[in-house]
């Protein structure tokens, strides 16, 4: 089964200034023709929620009064092409299953479960909804669309690297919880920090590190943190160049005043996780070492071996790039790809719902 293309089109095809309010742009009227096609569904069909009835997931070769309408709604949808009404679940079935579960950012295993009916019975107004949410940031967006730059979609949880219109390299990410979300903003990556320290945040120092130290007096020394002084009544606190550093083994800095950058991290199972909204605001990089391997291709003096060697040398250097690169932290819920498949992500911090009131 071909597995559809991410923000590829999307990336290359944004508008390119914010007084730019042409629509001609092709990804806005893909989106805008996908909304004419929800709202004809809308007028001519109605969306009533399907259910499972007595089970709880459903597989290849199960039977249930249930697939008939699931065949329909995904033909509606166009993950299926008409076929005969079985109530039985078959492997033209699975393949449609599949795509919508793919599109939708959901694991594509074909299993028929909670989260796929979720989605499935999500409202068409809903969808169209969030599609012209996404059609004014399009409108909005000042997205640089040539030379090489790094690109971060928080609801997809993925980054980008790309040359003009050509994906280098691209990366699971995890990005910051509903509570301390990423930030959407543009900025330029300038440095590369080898074995670095965390110098904790003082949110974090006042609402956890203290916490913890006052339940155990040795949390520092287990955690290999030390204290370097003190700011407003509250003592400065970094973690020290390690193993179990929470900024793992290198960080990418792009200076800005939300204290936002990229960083390796030594909790790696999140990322096996589908939906990756964990951090304290930064991003956390699934491939560390490729990105700085890539943003160091052209300075000679850094091999493969070099920037190995410095990510486990347990001692602190700083990296100034030759070629800054730019990079946008954007936030897109829905698009349609290079093989013209209409995508949606769960819109994480609700931005859409303030995108609707714009």
């Amino acid at each position: 089964m071909k597995t559809a293309s991410t923000l590829l089109v999307l990336l290359s095809l944004l508008t390119l200034s914010a007084s730019s309010q042409q629509t001609s742009n092709r990804q806005y009227k893909l989106l805008q023709n996908s909304v004419e096609n929800y709202k004809r569904l809308s007028s001519k069909n109605e969306w009533p929620e399907i259910t499972l009835q007595n089970k709880s997931v459903l597989k290849l070769n199960d039977k249930s009064g249930a697939l008939p309408l699931i065949r329909e709604r995904l033909r509606l949808l166009g993950d299926l092409r008409r076929g005969r009404e079985e109530d039985i679940y078959t492997e033209r079935l699975e393949d449609a299953v599949k795509q919508f579960q793919m599109r939708h950012g959901l694991e594509d295993d074909g299993i028929i479960g909670p989260e796929f009916m979720k989605a499935l019975n999500t409202s068409l107004e809903k969808r169209i909804e969030q599609m012209t949410a996404n059609m004014g940031r399009i409108r909005q967006d000042t997205l640089r669309l040539t030379g090489t730059r790094i690109i971060a979609n928080i609801p997809e949880y993925k980054l980008y690297v790309m040359e003009n219109n050509l994906e280098v390299l691209s990366m699971d990410i995890v990005v910051g919880k509903t509570s301390n979300p990423t930030v959407v903003f543009s900025d330029t990556l300038e440095t590369i920090v080898f074995s670095p320290y965390w110098n904790v945040p003082a949110s974090i120092v006042k609402n956890e590190i203290l916490p913890a130290i006052n339940k155990n007096s040795n949390y520092l020394e287990e955690n290999n943190m030390e204290i370097t002084g003190k700011v407003d009544g509250l003592p400065k606190i970094r973690q020290k160049p390690g193993p179990d550093n929470s900024l793992g083994s290198v960080k990418f800095l792009f200076p800005n005043k939300y204290d936002i950058y990229f960083h390796d991290t030594p909790a790696i199972s999140l990322f096996e996780k589908r939906k990756r909204a964990f951090s304290h605001g930064c991003i956390r990089l699934s491939q560390p070492y490729e990105l700085a391997q890539y943003l160091l291709k052209d300075q000679q003096e850094w091999t493969g071996t070099d920037i190995i060697r410095a990510m486990g040398a347990g001692t602190e250097k700083w990296v100034k790039l030759q070629t800054k690169i730019p990079v946008s932290i954007i936030y897109y819920t829905t698009w349609v790809d290079t093989s013209g498949l209409l995508n949606f992500r769960d819109d994480i911090y609700g931005h859409d719902e303030e995108q609707a009131e714009l």
